[in-house]
Parts: C-alpha cells; sequence; structure tokens
C-alpha cells in the first residue's frame, strides 16, 4: 500500500517543478479575465471619453455625408476625403484601442505575477498532428466542461443583452424621430449602459474561471512522492554520487600531502599507530609547519616515503599525538609546543651538519631525543 500511495499524485507542485513549467510556457490562464478586463478598458474608456467620441462621432458623419460637386467628379479630391475621414475615425477610437490592447496584455500577468516569454512554447511538437490525441483532446472531460462553460456564458450575457435592449426599446425607437444632434448622445448612452451590462457579467464569470483556472493548473502539475523525493536527490545531490565524489577529494588531498613528505624535515611518529611530518624555513616562517600527518595505514606511507627521501624520523609519541591532535595540514604548531618541537629541530640541524660533514670530520653523530616536554592537556594518550 505503501509503494501505491506513494505513486498518486498527492502532493503540491514544488517551486523547482512550477519554475520548470514557466520555462516550457505552462502557466495558467484565463479567457475569462481577459475578456472581462478588455471589456471593462472599453467601458471605462466610454464612460470617461463619452464627450469626446460624440464631437468627434458627429465630425466624422458630417464629413461622411457632405459631399461637394467638385469631389463627386474628381478622384484624387474623393480619395483624399476619404483619407480626411478615415484618419478622423482612427484618431476617435485610437485611446480606447490602446486602453484594450493593454488590458489585453496585462491579464496574462496577473495570473503569472509577471510576463512569460517561452521559446520552447513556440517550438514545434509533432504529436500536436496526432489525430488520435486531437479526438482524445475534444472528447475529453476538460472539453465537455468548456462546452458548457461556454453555454451558460451565452446563456448569462445574452439575458443581459436582452434585458437592456427589452429595457431600453422604446428610447430606441424614440431615437428614429429625434435630431441627430440629441440623437447621438441617446444612443451613446444607451450603448454605454449596454456595456456596463456586458462587463457586469463577464465579472461574474471570470469570478468563477479564475479561480478553477487556477485549481486545474496547479492540480495539473501536482507531484507523487516519489517525484518529490527524486527532485530532492536531484537538487542536493545523489548521497552516492557525492560520496564517491569526497572519496576522490580526499584521495586527491591524500596524494597532495604525500608529495610534502619527501620536502619535510622531520618526521615524528608514535612509532606505529601516528605520523607528523614537518618543515621548517626562517626565511618563510614564523613557526615549523605541519605538511602532513596521518594514522595507521596513512602513518606507515609517511615513514616509508620518509626513508626513501632520507628524512629524519624520531620516536616521540606523545609530541606525535599532540600535533597529530591540534595541528591541522598547513599549520604552523601551536606557542605552547614551540619547546619540545624546538629540541626535535635542533637534533635535525645537528644530524645535517654531520652527514654535511661525513664520518671523516671524527664527529660522532648526535642522538636523537628520546623524551621532550609536551604541556599537560595537549597529549591525548597521557589524558586518556
Amino acid at each position: 500500500m505503501a509503494e501505491e500511495s506513494d505513486l498518486e499524485k498527492t502532493e503540491p507542485p514544488s517551486s523547482r517543478r512550477l519554475e520548470k513549467a514557466r520555462e516550457e510556457g505552462q502557466v495558467p490562464q484565463s479567457r475569462e479575465l481577459t475578456a472581462f478586463l478588455v471589456m471593462a478598458a472599453g467601458a471605462g474608456g466610454l464612460w470617461a471619453l463619452s464627450g469626446w467620441f460624440v464631437r468627434r462621432g458627429e465630425e466624422v458623419m458630417r464629413m461622411g455625408l457632405a459631399l461637394d460637386r467638385r469631389a463627386a467628379f474628381d478622384d484624387h479630391a474623393l480619395g483624399q476625403s476619404l483619407l480626411a475621414m478615415g484618419t478622423e475615425a482612427l484618431t476617435t477610437v485610437a485611446p480606447l484601442f490602446l486602453a484594450t490592447l493593454a488590458a489585453a496584455l496585462l491579464a496574462p500577468m496577473l495570473l503569472t505575477g509577471g510576463w512569460v516569454f517561452s521559446p520552447k512554447a513556440l517550438s514545434f511538437r509533432p504529436e500536436r498532428l496526432d489525430p488520435l490525441k486531437g479526438l482524445g483532446r475534444m472528447f475529453s472531460w476538460h472539453s465537455l466542461a468548456e462546452m458548457v462553460k461556454g453555454v451558460l456564458k451565452a446563456l448569462l450575457l445574452g439575458g443581459i443583452v436582452w434585458w437592456v435592449v427589452a429595457h431600453e426599446q422604446d428610447n430606441l425607437f424614440a431615437l428614429l424621430g429625434q435630431p441627430i444632434e440629441s440623437a447621438l448622445p441617446a444612443f451613446g448612452r444607451m450603448i454605454l449602459y449596454a456595456f456596463i451590462g456586458f462587463v457586469a457579467g463577464l465579472a461574474v464569470i471570470a469570478l468563477i474561471d479564475v479561480p478553477f483556472q487556477l485549481w486545474r493548473y496547479y492540480a495539473g502539475l501536482r507531484m507523487t512522492k516519489e517525484e518529490l523525493r527524486q527532485e530532492l536527490k536531484e537538487l542536493e545531490g545523489d548521497p552516492q554520487l557525492k560520496a564517491r565524489i569526497r572519496s576522490q577529494q580526499r584521495e586527491i588531498a591524500r596524494r597532495r600531502m604525500m608529495a610534502e613528505v619527501p620536502k619535510a624535515d622531520v618526521v615524528v611518529t608514535n612509532p606505529t599507530h601516528f605520523a607528523v611530518a614537518l618543515k621548517y624555513d626562517s626565511a618563510q616562517m614564523g613557526a615549523p609547519v605541519v605538511v602532513a600527518k596521518g594514522m595507521n595505514l596513512v602513518a606507515q606511507k609517511i615513514r616509508e616515503l620518509a626513508d626513501q627521501h632520507r628524512v629524519p624520523v624520531i620516536e616521540l609519541p606523545p609530541l606525535a599525538r599532540a600535533l597529530h591532535r591540534h595541528v591541522e595540514i598547513g599549520a604552523a604548531i601551536p606557542a605552547a609546543l614551540y619547546t619540545a618541537v624546538a629540541e626535535v629541530m635542533a637534533y635535525v640541524y645537528q644530524l645535517n651538519a654531520f652527514l654535511a660533514q661525513g664520518a671523516a670530520s671524527g664527529l660522532l653523530p648526535p642522538s636523537p631525543p628520546v623524551a621532550v616536554a609536551v604541556p599537560e592537556g595537549l597529549d591525548p594518550g597521557a589524558a586518556e
């Protein structure tokens, strides 16, 4: 049962799933919201510019009905007259056109939270030409719901238009006997009232359609628990891959560390459990630096490299344990260990001087320190 529940899409879409859907052009859409905003912008424009439209409408009608004798017999004059009338008409409707265009561009942004442009949505997809899938979409539950919604919308808007026409029927017929100066404003008011009623109906439809479209969009992007786990694994990285990467990083670091052992001045050992390689350059370092350290097999490898490259190896278990515990690779030794390490470095300098002069000088090789003073609390072996 647990496996079956993991395969059910019961989880809300993650932020990454939503972002991926946006990149592919899958965003919530509501044609009813767009239609409402466009018609509302048109109604608002008519309301705010009603006087402008009446005055400009009268001017355009006068230009269209006035015809002098010269224009009737001159093709060029007739063309100029038509061009002037068309320019006046376009100028009259331009504000209304710009308002509706802005509303059409604003509507998708209200649902998506911003402008979304996806080249993937414009790419060619052969499956869109599949007739079987097309038939499936035609007879799907989504198509049935859209058909029912279209029928209800037509009934609602048709009822609103019928009510407005029936309510203004007497006034509409009365306009036929009125002069144009008073008939045009009255007719404009009727159109405006009908437009407002039409927009009110679209508002009701949009209030129902927008939550439905949002619910359907997020429901379509729901994820299974397995998909969430897989996505989390991709975001955080595959544990096995991460472990393999860490292993490779440790191996690279170990090789880099081992390459520093031949350059070290001395190796301090436990003698078998710990090994710490020290290097000191008075011109560049304020104190000796740990260039390599390790336990067990790594310590054994450090000792072998030291023997191969004739790096002095000194067995000082307390100091080796203290250096391994408290000093990281590449770090200088702490001040508390200066005295103990100074004894070791003094032996190294004496040994190097003896080797440089050779046994023929009659000097005896120096004796390595048998014990050094490690401050209390620094040797983990003593604490144990």
